[in-house]
């Protein structure tokens, strides 16, 4: 019995440390071991519609055996600090259990020696903002322990801009239009039908 309730201890323990142990993992003590780009068309980004092409890899100049522990890469959107202000929702946090930064998942995959390339789609309910990617390298235990952005480390190169859907559809737009020329055309004909009657009524 004596034994049974040490070993349930034992555990209780183990469960808190592994807790604290992933509270602990910040984002200071990672390094930067990735090499992320993202290409895009140089104009604002439309949610829904338009691509972005992330590619990711190694450094190359690093030592061999750097990516030993690597086995998975988790790609993501991320919030630039312009888009941040006065937005505790987005705020950055040290602690990556507890950071905002990057909301917003483009791919997690296996982890592969080689430069990596895929091509995605923005999200539609992506708000409109100021991005960077970023991609996390995660060990055995899903924690993350390196990182690579498109930026640099103040966030302030390659940014880019996405706009969200604004909720109105083309062929509204096109209606309103048609619509609207209708309109004009109609009030004219009113006008010279009108001023018709005049001229006839003074002979």
């Amino acid at each position: 019995m004596a034994a049974t309730g040490l070993l349930l201890g034992l555990i209780l323990v183990l469960g808190c440390f592994s807790e604290i142990g992933v509270a602990l993992i910040s984002f200071s003590s990672l390094q930067a071991t990735l090499v992320v780009t993202a290409s895009h068309p140089q104009r604002l980004l439309r949610a829904g519609e338009d691509k972005i092409t992330v590619r990711w890899g190694l450094n190359q100049s690093l030592p061999a055996g750097t990516d030993s522990a690597y086995k998975t890469i988790k790609v993501q959107l991320c919030y630039a600090p312009i888009s941040q202000v006065d937005r505790a929702w987005r705020k950055t946090e040290d602690h990556l259990s507890k950071d905002k930064t990057c909301q917003f998942k483009i791919v997690k995959r296996p982890y592969t020696t080689g430069n990596q390339t895929l091509e995605w789609t923005i999200e539609r309910d992506v708000p409109t903002a100021t991005y960077f990617v970023r991609a996390y390298a995660l060990d055995a235990n899903d924690h993350e322990v390196a990182y690579g952005q498109n930026t640099d480390a103040k966030k302030t190169t390659n940014l880019f801009e996405i706009q969200a859907i604004s909720g109105r559809h083309v062929s509204l737009d096109i209606a309103s239009v048609c619509f609207s020329v209708f309109s004009i055309v109609s009030l004219m004909g009113f006008f010279f039908v009108e001023k018709r009657k005049g001229r006839k009524a003074q002979q």
